[in-house]
């Protein structure tokens, strides 16, 4: 067991001036005290790279250079990681509370992952509420059939089961990045509290029917062609009925 774990935040950013201290200082700004924070900026041009600079001594690792895009730049932070877990927290997006980090930790000894609940905001930081995907009680490499139920800030992940992101995915390799880490694990611990702040508009919303393809290519490859057509069946019907609930929650 483990007491006390290194836990590697890790940013990435580019050109998010408006949004990038806030992000920082949520990691900064934990109780938790064993944390390294890793920042990858894409050699931006607005200012973000002069509020990082602000904060440097408090960085374990800051990189600034042109990269091959989002994946490639997380690989980059992957790769300069040393802690016993790994948690990207890109820039836009919070570390829930200032305790969040410790109270994760304590909710259990020695999990290969762990995971929470996630608070949606809009790009001026209004509440939108909970996602519609709730993250599931009990979670493992066959949550994902029916859409990704748990954030990708919002899961801790042991570094020893990580692997880089495969970069033949421009989208949505965090979804595969994540499923390989939890098929090799056997302790996956629900921490039953929120732990992230998403910022609603990343790549795979601005690119969404690119997303949603390479989404469902990642999905047939873990759980088979025809069943993965059926889950999104379902996934289609449960939509549905979401948008119609919520049509007449505000009529």
């Amino acid at each position: 067991m483990t007491i006390n774990p290194k836990l590697s935040v890790i940013t990435i950013v580019y050109n998010n001036v408006k949004d990038i201290e806030r992000t920082m200082l949520s990691v900064l700004d934990q109780t938790y005290a064993n944390i390294e924070y890793i920042l990858i900026d894409g050699n931006s041009t607005d200012g973000t790279k002069d509020i990082i600079y602000k904060y440097k001594n408090r960085i374990a690792q800051f990189i600034s250079e042109p990269d091959k895009g989002i994946y490639d730049a997380m690989n980059k932070g992957l790769s300069l990681a040393t802690g016993d877990y790994v948690l990207f927290m890109n820039s836009g997006d919070e570390i829930y509370a200032s305790d969040t980090v410790e109270n994760v930790f304590s909710s259990a000894p020695s999990g290969d992952i762990y995971y929470g609940e996630t608070e949606m905001f809009d790009e001026n930081w209004n509440s939108l509420g909970q996602r519609r995907h709730r993250a599931p009680e009990h979670f493992d490499w066959h949550s994902f059939k029916f859409g990704m139920n748990v954030s990708h800030q919002a899961i801790y992940i042991k570094r020893s089961l990580t692997q880089p992101y495969d970069l033949k995915y421009k989208y949505s390799s965090d979804i595969d990045w994540i499923l390989k880490a939890a098929k090799k694990s056997s302790n996956i611990v629900n921490t039953h509290i929120y732990v992230a702040k998403y910022l609603v508009g990343g790549i795979s919303k601005k690119k969404h029917l690119a997303s949603l393809k390479e989404r469902f290519k990642i999905l047939s490859h873990y759980y088979g062609f025809i069943p993965n057509l059926l889950n999104h069946a379902f996934i289609a019907l449960n939509l549905a009925q979401y948008f119609v609930r919520h049509r007449r929650t505000n009529d």
